[in-house]
């Protein structure tokens, strides 16, 4: 590291309590604000500058201001191994030979992580190495893509295939842009392609403007202004990290292995768990918050103009929704508003590349993408704790959706019933605790930390869930309820019947016999936190709904009539006056 970079962060961190490292992270993800206006006001018709200016960049945060020497070494390896594999094998083997060099050098380090672990507050090459991965094997797929027929292709694969491998000077870029460069987020070469050559913002490349009573087209800037959205991106970013620094004072994993914890009262224990998982995920919101925001700030967000409010869309590279996620009430809604990049990543280029052509996605792409995600992740133990508990979340949470739920609503399904804001309650608290304790793991890490964790509330969750599994996976049990259901939903009508059995019947079908031709993405749920949602099917609530929908345009569409044919008579029956 530069001494005096050093000196002065450290002097900072010592003065507000803070540890070195975390301290320098937080400030690199500031820095890329103002570097950002810079790199985006460099000549549009000179990409070389852009593109020596990103390297410099990242090649000054990893060296001066993290001292990251075998950390550099360990992204060349990852790169450059992963260009010379794509452009030399020519085998339909290609991207799974990319992603098995990619997870083995990853694992590698994984593995030396685990057994000569840092100190706690020391940011290694892990998590660059981790975007990477995602980044390459992406990467790899693309230039597989662009080798086979088009017509072979689904919609995403052809947006995002190569057909030539790129320079080497564009593709080094794309590996070390600067403002995701450590943390992320993740995205496709394609994408970051048209950033670089501004084929992304053509829609905006001019405008009409009135000069002299005439309307004339002006050459505005190529990418459009960002500085209000980036800089509220930002500021929500250091709201987080000023939270977590604040949380940290008064939460700490480390009590809830002490026997103090232990002696707490048994609600206490439960619901303690709740802000301190809060707490594991404040640092997550900041640093994906600040990095976003440089993102947006760069143009590489940029994701077109919304049609409904005709305002500008900075989300491409989206990866958290703290709201969304805080205020869940369902496990699904949970994990998939959470590392939503991953998300994609293992949908798209593990869960569905996995998945042999013309079949649906069935449990050895569920169980592979899992394995994907955990290795992914690192080789402590407490990450699968985590994971496999994640699977019984999700398993127990559709059923409680399916079986329990149509309960508080209308005999019809297309309103809330009269207690449904209970249900509502109970499903919220109940989802917050569940994830709550499901995440000790994650950050406890070791295995006896982890049981420790969970000994100290008698593995409540884990109780519950395996007893919904049980009493859910009894046929007479389901039999019985969806008798009940049946019984409740006999007041409607015989075209609502109708339609619910072809709803429920297209379900079932293949997402090929939908529409006509092979599954795409869309077609399918996106996995999330490894663990894709199979179940390819529309809720009771949702199919009711879209009938009640259906009946209030239909009425609509029957008073237009009326009133029309009314005004019809009247006319003829003035002419016949």
């Amino acid at each position: 590291m530069l001494k005096f970079v050093d000196s002065f962060m450290g002097g900072i961190a010592k003065s507000i309590g803070m540890p070195t490292d975390p301290l320098k992270l937080f400030l690199t993800f500031l820095l890329s604000y103002p570097l950002c206006v810079v790199l985006k006001r460099l000549p549009d018709s000179k990409p070389i500058y852009k593109q020596i200016f990103c390297l410099s960049v990242s090649t000054f945060y990893l060296l001066g201001i993290f001292s990251l020497w075998d950390g550099l070494k360990t992204l060349l390896i990852s790169s450059l191994g992963t260009y010379t594999l794509a452009r030399y094998v020519k085998s339909p083997l290609m991207p799974w030979v990319v992603f098995l060099f990619l997870m083995g050098h990853l694992t590698i380090n994984h593995v030396n992580r685990y057994f000569n672990p840092l100190w706690e507050s020391q940011v290694d090459i892990t998590g660059a190495q981790m975007v990477l991965v995602m980044k390459l094997s992406a990467f790899g797929w693309n230039v597989h893509d662009g080798r086979r027929p088009a017509a072979e292709l689904s919609s995403i694969q052809q947006d995002r295939a190569l057909t030539t491998l790129p320079p080497i000077i564009d593709y080094l870029t794309y590996v070390f842009f600067f403002p995701s460069l450590l943390v992320g987020p993740s995205f496709d070469y394609a994408e970051f392609r048209r950033w670089l050559d501004f084929s992304m913002f053509d829609a905006e490349s001019t405008a009409s403007q009135r000069t002299n009573g005439k309307l004339r087209k002006v050459r505005k800037r190529k990418i459009p202004r960002s500085g209000r959205v980036a800089a509220r991106k930002a500021l929500e970013g250091v709201l987080w990290i000023g939270l977590w620094i604040g949380l940290g004072t008064v939460l700490s994993p480390k009590y809830i292995l002490s026997d103090e914890f232990r002696a707490r009262p048994f609600l206490f224990r439960i619901f303690y768990l709740w802000p301190l998982g809060f707490y594991y995920r404040l640092k997550y919101y900041g640093a994906w918050s600040l990095s976003e925001g440089a993102c947006i700030l760069s143009g590489l967000s940029y994701n077109g103009v919304d049609s409904a409010t005709n305002k500008r869309k900075w989300d491409r590279v989206k990866n958290i929704d703290p709201y969304r996620f805080e205020t869940g009430q369902n496990t699904y809604t949970l994990l998939e508003t959470w590392n939503m990049n991953t998300n994609k990543w293992l949908k798209t280029y593990v869960y569905l590349r996995v998945t042999p052509k013309g079949k649906k996605p069935g449990f050895n792409s569920t169980f592979i993408t899992f394995l994907t995600s955990a290795f992914w992740h690192g080789v402590s133990p407490g990450y699968y704790l985590t994971f496999v508990t994640g699977a019984f979340m999700q398993s127990s949470g559709r059923a409680a959706r399916r079986y329990i739920r149509p309960f508080f609503l209308t005999a019809d399904l297309s309103k809330a019933g009269p207690y449904k804001a209970y249900y509502d309650v109970f499903t919220y608290v109940g989802t917050q605790l569940t994830m709550a304790y499901a995440v000790q793991p994650f950050i406890l890490l070791t295995f006896n930390d982890s049981m420790r964790a969970w000994r100290a509330v008698y593995f409540y969750i884990h109780v519950g869930l395996f007893t919904m599994t049980v009493i859910f996976s009894a046929k007479p049990v389901t039999k019985h309820i969806k008798a009940k259901l049946s019984a409740r939903t006999q007041t409607a009508s015989k075209l609502e019947q109708l339609r619910f059995e072809i709803e429920t019947a297209r379900a079932k079908r293949e997402p090929s016999e939908l529409g006509g031709g092979p599954a795409s993405e869309e077609d399918l749920h996106e996995p999330s936190l490894g663990i894709p949602d199979g179940d390819i099917e529309e809720s009771v609530e949702a199919i009711q709904m879209d009938l009640a929908e259906l009946r209030s345009d239909l009425e609509q569409f029957k008073r237009r009539t009326s009133m029309a044919a009314g005004d019809a008579r009247k006319r003829v029956s003035k002419r016949k006056v």
